[in-house]
C-alpha cells in the first residue's frame, strides 16, 4: 500500500474512531432521516455536545447530510456502511466464540481438582 493510500485509510480510521461516530452512522443506516433528538435517542448515552461535534465532523467528511427531515447518510455514507456491513456478521460469529470460550472456562473452573499431596512419593 502506498503512503498516499495509508494516509487515506488513517484519515478514515481517525474519523471512525471518534467516540460515537460509528454509532451515529449505524443509527442512520436504515435510510430514514432523523432529527437531532431522535438521533440522540437512537445512539443512546451521547450528550448533545458530543452528538453535535460528531455530526459536524461527519458532515465535513461528506458522509452525513442535514435535510429538511433531519440527518441522513450521503451516498458516500451509504457506500461506507455497505462496506462495513460484513462487520455485523463478523460480530455475531465473534460474540458466539467469546460466549463459547467463557462457557469452557466456567466448566474448567468448576471441575474438581485432585487433592494435593504434601510430600512427593519416593
Amino acid at each position: 500500500m502506498s503512503s498516499k493510500e495509508n494516509a487515506a485509510v488513517n484519515q478514515l480510521l481517525a474519523l471512525l474512531e471518534a467516540r460515537y461516530a460509528l454509532r451515529v452512522l449505524w443509527a442512520l443506516r436504515d435510510g430514514h432521516a432523523q432529527t437531532f433528538r431522535l438521533l440522540q435517542d437512537s445512539v443512546g448515552g451521547i450528550t448533545p455536545n458530543t452528538l453535535n461535534t460528531r455530526i459536524k465532523e461527519l458532515r465535513e467528511a461528506g458522509v452525513v447530510i442535514h435535510g429538511g427531515d433531519g440527518y441522513s447518510l450521503t451516498l458516500s455514507g451509504q457506500d461506507l456502511l455497505r462496506r462495513l456491513s460484513d462487520l455485523q456478521a463478523f460480530a455475531a460469529k465473534w460474540q458466539a466464540g467469546q460466549a463459547k470460550k467463557a462457557a469452557s472456562a466456567a466448566v474448567a473452573e468448576a471441575a474438581p481438582t485432585p487433592p494435593a499431596t504434601p510430600f512427593p512419593s519416593l
